[in-house]
């Protein structure tokens, strides 16, 4: 997009970008490239709309996730939802509700058993059967690992956590704003000017 110099924003081009971010309350991912995951495919209602989430594992990915992660080494719950965390570089975090279920069906199958640890929490490895699961599997666990930390690569190369952090900054601010019956006109007219200001100083990089 290349900058308009002969055009100067107006306060109705910004209340919309400004409600954007003030009723968003800060989470400026959601509205800028942000994603909503789910373990299981279906929807949620937001907004008197119905909403489908994208879904990030298909039927026992999950499963063979996290028993390839305690082969690799022995984990405990929360330490394989960091692992998947960091695989998919921040992208996606499995909630505890889809972890714990499973890691307690992997037990039962005898896939995974509790390894010897210092503690209370217990660190799960994976058993033999476990193993040989997995290696009768490579190719398909060599893939969904390889799916996972693709999504690591592509957003590290277009994500700034600095960046997001600084415009869910501006978001908050302007909403404490809002909420505090400080966003009238003038205020309003001094934040387009310098909206317009920062816009021009970015197009100039």
């Amino acid at each position: 997009m290349t900058w308009n110099k002969n055009r100067r924003f107006s306060r109705s081009d910004a209340l919309p970008f400004l409600a954007m971010m003030a009723g968003n309350g800060g989470n400026w991912s959601a509205n800028w490239g942000g994603s909503r995951w789910d373990e299981e495919e279906g929807g949620e209602w937001e907004g008197g709309r119905h909403r489908r989430r994208r879904r990030m594992f298909g039927q026992g990915e999950l499963r063979l996730a996290l028993l390839a992660l305690v082969r690799d080494e022995p984990r405990h719950g929360y330490e394989l939802i960091k692992a998947i965390e960091e695989l998919t570089g921040g992208e996606y975090a499995p909630s505890p509700g889809a972890v714990y279920p499973t890691l307690q069906m992997l037990e039962d199958e005898g896939m995974i058993a509790e390894a010897e640890a210092s503690g209370a929490k217990k660190p799960f490895e994976a058993t033999v059967e476990g193993i040989a699961e997995l290696d009768a599997r490579a190719d398909e666990v060599e893939e969904l690992m390889r799916r996972l930390a693709r999504m690591g690569e592509r957003r590290s190369k277009v994500r700034s956590p600095d960046l997001f952090r600084a415009m869910g900054n501006l978001a908050s601010v302007i909403k404490n704003r809002a909420r505090a019956g400080k966003l009238d006109k003038a205020a309003m007219d001094e934040i387009v000017d310098i909206i317009d200001e920062v816009a021009k100083r970015i197009e100039r990089l």
